[in-house]
């Protein structure tokens, strides 16, 4: 709920919300707390360019693939587990490859919305 609250004053709502559920857990707050600096950052962004980076982590997605496919039975040989490690980069490879992104249109525009990022984002748009 904190990172798809609609504003940075809802997601602070959210986030006194937590505290009162979980009071049990100081641990857990605490570094919701500590760590928050990071959250708000987030609210810098358009919510549709939010969303793109709150659920998009490439690393994890490919150690839990690289798990999926290891966590099978054993090697006989390291070149065993190299090859099946190659061909799951393979398979990544080619479904990214075809994939788009949710909304692109609403987050290139976003994008281009704020100064910091125009000149960047401009560069790479052919304009017909």
């Amino acid at each position: 709920k904190l990172y798809g609250a609609p504003s940075l004053k809802a997601c602070q709502r959210q986030l006194e919300t937590f505290r009162q559920q979980w009071s049990q857990y100081p641990g857990a707050i605490d570094v919701w707390i500590r760590n928050f600096k990071h959250v708000e950052q987030l609210f810098d962004y358009g919510s549709a360019i939010r969303k793109i980076m709150y659920t998009t982590n490439a690393v994890e997605s490919v150690h839990a693939s690289f798990r999926k496919v290891t966590k099978k039975g054993a090697f006989p040989q390291e070149n065993a587990l190299l090859k099946v490690l190659y061909l799951r980069v393979k398979e990544l490879h080619s479904k990214w490859a075809e994939g788009h992104i949710q909304n692109w249109s609403l987050v290139m525009n976003q994008l281009l919305l704020l100064d910091s990022l125009e000149n960047r984002v401009s560069h790479y748009i052919s304009i017909s």
